[in-house]
Parts: structure tokens; sequence; C-alpha cells
């Protein structure tokens, strides 16, 4: 999110943290309540939402806004087209995407950037997770299905 300030006779978006949180927070909320909406099923207590990650993808240079993000929950795996996936990843690293072992591929050296970020819990411990690939194919081969949206 921008807001615009005018300095004379330019004006230039800045990004604030606080506004990037509350966004973050409130898609978090719409996400929870979307997955919430489900019919409820009688989950043990230390398996209830232990293991989930909203995840984003901004393709292009930053502010480009063309973001997609999921909530991915892991137990049982659903909310992410390649769900299954994507938690065996995130459960072979401890939720520890930075933890992935990346995969043997050889991607083309073309620069199409694309930053990712994920916040969530993994067995109770807090996660988060920022970075920007070079491209897709750096992308799928250093974190699995995790971003494959």
């Amino acid at each position: 999110m921008t807001h615009t300030i005018t300095t004379g006779n330019t004006i230039e978006p800045v990004r604030t943290n606080a506004t990037v949180r509350a966004v973050r927070g409130a898609l978090l909320a719409v996400g929870l309540l979307v997955a919430g909406s489900a019919p409820a099923q009688a989950v043990p207590q230390e398996s209830a939402g232990d293991n989930w990650l909203y995840v984003t993808v901004t393709r292009g240079e930053s502010g480009s806004g063309d973001t997609r993000g999921t909530l991915v929950l892991c137990d049982p795996p659903q909310g992410h087209a390649q769900a299954a996936r994507a938690c065996a990843d995130l459960a072979a690293a401890d939720g520890d995407i930075g933890g992935i072992p990346p995969k043997k591929v050889i991607c083309p050296m073309l620069y199409s950037p694309v930053t990712v970020h994920a916040h969530g819990e993994w067995n109770g411990s807090p996660r988060e997770y920022d970075r920007t690939f070079s491209n897709g194919c750096e992308l799928g081969a250093r974190t699995g299905a995790v971003f494959a949206l």
C-alpha cells in the first residue's frame, strides 16, 4: 500500500511498514475467515491449526501490483493448489522455507524478478520468509511447491 506525499511540485509514493503490516494482517484475517467457513470438525487440540502459512507471490518489479496469495493449511493439507506437495516440502524442512533442499534444475539466466513472502506458524513457532528471486524457475528450485500458486 502506498501513501502519496506532496513536497513542492513533486509527488512521491511512500510505503510504510505499519501500513504493510496492517494490510497483511487484514489479508490473513480474511483468509482465516474463508478457511473457517467450512463445516466444523472435531480435531485434537495439539493439531488444530499448528501448521499454516499465508504466502504471497509478486511478479515484476516491486510495486507492480501483480500479487497473488493464499493460505496454506497443513493439518490436513488444503487451501493451496498444490497443498500436499507444499506441506510435504515444509514438513521436510520443519517449516523453514529457507531449509527446503534446492532441486537440481537448470534455470535460464533471464531476469524476471519474483518476490515472495510467507508468515505463519509451524509446530507452534512463528515463521517469516521474504526473498526476491531472479525468475520463477529459481523460485521453484529453491522453495519447492510452497509458492506454486
